[in-house]
């Protein structure tokens, strides 16, 4: 296969990256190029060479090797090469067994029957997945994820009494803030950031054998589980409670569900800023630079680009995690039904964290630290006041109903409607409804701002919109 590859991609310098001779747009147009030591095919590589040579320590720990064979594996180890790999792989067949032959080839005779010794291709490739999956999750994606958070609280603060329209099942409801709507998602999406932190702080390896039983280590050691403990708390990692050849597949699965949700936070949000942008709504933009285009035909589009790509970035990839939940099924003490499917996960990794991104560079300036969000208040206004008479409803009813007036609801909810059918102001009806405007004299002159300044019915929203930023910002340790 190695030979095929370069066969196909002749005068190429072999150290370029080849961006437009790749298969997936991951590659070429969403890049993330500091996730590259962590996910990329060589950076796999390293890391379960990074193991082969944890696992060389060990060896010299127990006195099975003597440390300076551990030494010259571990320094073979980091020598290795992916292409060197995969050219011993299409001799041999069999990928695990190549970087082991791999990495015996760069020591001396001596050192070479501890290369690989004790383990199962599981024991190193579970293990190595783990541990690169954690240090992406820990060095960048959380750190971007703290970033979206950031922006998400300082936007929520900023608006926090900005009143707007509230909306439900698309239709005007009561008045909220602006800065309350972002509190929603302070929220959601830093809940999912402490889940996805624990998720990646339990990913468990192993090193048990080839069906869990710990028996090549049981040969050569007198504790089998403790040189297991002791190899992974070198890496960093804790040990899968039992293991068959795989680690049990939970701690990974609840990894991928959490990234999943995640981007759905953001895709949700994604989807209502794309909704507060139509032309008849207009109340948020994104940014335009003086040389972007809308549109190939229309030359005034203006288009809510990166909301769009969030969302369809999570369209791709939620259903992902199906395979993910069918990849916990292995028979018996393993299969190679995962072998295939789970070379995609660095991918789902990469596409998440440029969602997170380009969402946080779409609503923030960090050079400005300021938004970047557009937010029209006049628009907010207009959508607000074409709604303000009929949304006075509700407080009308609460305080008629407190008053001890019987059906209360229903009698608003008339006169709501005949306001309708007659086309005129439900405030003015009121007058002329002795009924009701006999009722309306009897609530009191501080409660009934509520029904002729509709904008002043929001509750406790600017004060939640704070709290939720405060205890966001605390609980993160953003400040």
């Amino acid at each position: 296969m190695a030979k095929q590859r370069a066969s196909k991609l002749p005068n190429i310098p072999e150290n370029e990256f080849r961006n437009f001779d790749l298969f997936s747009p991951t590659d070429f147009r969403y890049a993330i190029p500091e996730l590259v030591p962590y996910l990329s095919e060589e950076a796999f590589v390293n890391y379960k060479a990074k193991v082969e040579g944890a696992l060389a320590l060990q060896l010299a720990s127990e006195g099975l090797c003597t440390k300076k064979a551990a030494k010259e594996i571990v320094e073979a180890c980091g020598k290795v090469r992916a292409s060197e790999v995969y050219a011993e792989e299409d001799r041999i067949k069999h990928d695990i067994r190549a970087l082991a032959n791999v990495i015996a080839s760069k020591v001396s005779s001596s050192s070479k029957p501890f290369v690989h010794l004790a383990a199962t291709s599981y024991d190193i490739v579970d293990t190595a997945n783990a541990l690169r999956f954690k240090d992406a999750l820990q060095t960048v994606v959380m750190n971007d994820l703290w970033k979206l958070e950031r922006a998400f609280i300082a936007i929520s603060r900023e608006y926090a009494e900005v009143v707007k329209v509230g909306r439900t099942h698309g239709q005007h409801a009561e008045p909220i803030t602006f800065g309350f709507y972002l509190s929603f998602y302070v929220s959601r999406l830093g809940k999912r950031i402490l889940a996805l932190q624990n998720a990646a702080e339990n990913l468990t390896g192993k090193f048990a054998g080839a069906v869990g039983v710990y028996g090549p280590l049981s040969l050569i050691v007198n504790d089998p589980q403790e040189f297991e403990r002791s190899l992974l708390d070198s890496l960093g990692l804790q040990a899968s409670e039992v293991s068959s050849q795989i680690v049990q597949p939970e701690p990974m699965t609840d990894l991928f569900h959490y990234i999943i949700s995640t981007l759905g936070v953001i895709a949700n949000f994604s989807r209502d800023m794309r909704n507060l942008q139509r032309s008849e709504i207009a109340e948020v933009s994104e940014q335009f630079s003086s040389k972007q285009v809308g549109s190939s035909t229309m030359p005034q589009k203006r288009n809510p680009i990166s909301f769009e790509n969030i969302e369809s970035i999570w369209k791709k990839f939620m259903p992902e995690m199906t395979t993910i939940y069918l990849d916990q099924i292995s028979e018996h003490q393993r299969d190679l039904t995962n072998s295939s499917s789970q070379r995609y996960l660095p991918e789902l990794i990469v596409m998440f964290d440029y969602a997170v991104r380009r969402l946080t560079k779409t609503i923030w300036n960090a050079e400005e630290n300021r938004p970047r969000l557009g937010v029209d208040l006049k628009k907010i206004k207009r959508n607000l006041e074409e709604s303000e008479d009929s949304m006075v409803a509700e407080p009308l009813y609460i305080l008629l109903a407190v008053s001890g007036q019987i059906n209360a609801h229903e009698k608003v909810r008339e006169a709501v409607q005949r306001s309708i059918n007659e086309g005129t102001s439900f405030r003015e009806s009121l007058k002329k409804d002795q009924t009701l405007r006999e009722l309306f004299e009897k609530i009191t002159e501080g409660k009934r701002k509520y029904i002729m300044d509709p904008s002043s019915y929001t509750g406790i929203a600017a004060k939640k919109a704070r709290i939720v930023a405060d205890r966001w910002e605390s609980k993160l340790a953003l400040k």
